[in-house]
């Protein structure tokens, strides 16, 4: 049976490579089922959408600025106009079902399914709910969440534990290694730590390693993932500097191939990232960003660090002690040993074909 499903949210690409990837299953369930995106203008997936090959409809809306409040004087006309279009949308494609992934779209569209009767479904990332998906997850059907005890933001009845929907081509790392150290002209004799800042970079991750390049360089090699809003200030600043045996570069086309060269991760902890973790197995060194809201990234590490599934060093300590601390870690074979197998444990796979029929169980009940 055909069915037609808006997906809506984005603003990051934790948001958005979900929202893609649920999009796919339902697609791998029956391609004839139809999908209408519905992000933010001016976000990244008015971009992303289009190139993964789904439409998608922007509505003019943005987040609260917490640091410069006179900014949002306009917010409530951005919101009733965005409420607007929502409804507008949803009465020109008729969904079965929407489902929200987090972000500023989400928000309008699926209180608008709310209020026309149109089933919703919440997909929430992270170990602590965003405000959107706490308000519209009071009337959604079915809230699909990552991390266990989350009855603390949503109706018990209505949660169901799924894991996050991951990059499936990422996370193929089976049997690469070797193509991988040749892919980045790396030594398979030598340890390889992987540093993730994301897609536009960590400030505190890349000033960590430039404080202990000539430590690095003696003892393991480096696939250094600096970003894209940093990469030619630490070109220019790293002329001459930077020995061969670390890599340093602003995107990660082959994150699978990254994943599968790498002995130990440093990556910052957005609750997409860490999902690929699990999948991944690798021991983890998380530092999470203190620049995001409810400090959710914390709360996000630390549901590993309590399992004995990853290291945390605080952003603040992170210069002086993240590089010591990844060292000293790959010297001790059995902790890097039980690292790998407690983060293993909490990888799930199949999220998205999860959350797919949890869509399709709402159309039959509907």
């Amino acid at each position: 049976m055909a069915i037609r499903v808006i997906i809506s949210g984005g603003g990051t690409g934790g948001h958005i490579f979900p929202a893609i990837s649920i999009a796919n299953a339902l697609k791998a369930m029956d391609p004839a089922n139809e999908i209408l995106f519905v992000g933010a203008n001016g976000r990244m997936e008015m971009d992303k959408v289009p190139a993964a090959g789904y439409q998608i409809i922007g509505l003019d809306i943005q987040g609260i600025n917490r640091k410069q409040l006179w900014k949002n004087i306009f917010l409530p006309f951005k919101l009733m106009k965005s409420l607007n279009m929502a409804k507008s949308v949803i009465k020109d494609f008729r969904p079965d079902v929407a489902v929200g992934v987090g972000g500023f779209a989400s928000g309008p569209l699926l209180m608008m399914a709310n209020k026309l009767g149109v089933p919703t479904v919440v997909q929430e990332q992270n170990s602590y709910a965003g405000v959107t998906n706490k308000k519209v997850g009071a009337k959604a059907a079915k809230i699909c969440v990552a991390y266990e005890g989350m009855e603390q933001f949503f109706p018990a009845e209505k949660v169901l534990l799924t894991g996050n929907p991951i990059r499936r081509e990422s996370i193929a790392i089976a049997g690469k290694r070797e193509e991988a150290l040749t892919f980045f002209g790396l030594d398979p004799h030598k340890k390889t730590i992987l540093v993730l800042g994301g897609s536009l970079g960590a400030k505190t991750l890349n000033e960590s390693v430039v404080a202990y390049l000539n430590e690095l360089n003696e003892e393991v090699q480096v696939i250094w993932q600096c970003g894209s809003f940093y990469v030619e200030k630490l070109r220019e600043e790293l002329t001459g500097q930077l020995p061969d045996n670390i890599k340093m570069l602003a995107f990660l086309q082959r994150m699978d191939y990254a994943y599968a060269a790498a002995d130990l991760i440093i990556s910052r902890a957005g609750a997409g990232t860490i999902s690929e973790l699990c999948v991944v197995g690798k021991p983890v060194i998380l530092v999470p960003s203190p620049n995001v809201a409810e400090d959710h990234q914390t709360k996000n590490a630390m549901a590993l660090v309590n399992k004995g599934a990853a290291l945390l060093v605080k952003d603040s300590d992170a210069k002086k002690d993240l590089v010591p601390a990844a060292l000293t870690l790959l010297k001790d074979a059995a902790h890097v040993a039980q690292l790998s197998e407690n983060i293993k444990k909490l990888g799930k796979l199949n999220a998205d074909v999860q959350i797919a029929e949890e869509v399709y169980k709402l159309v039959n009940k509907k």
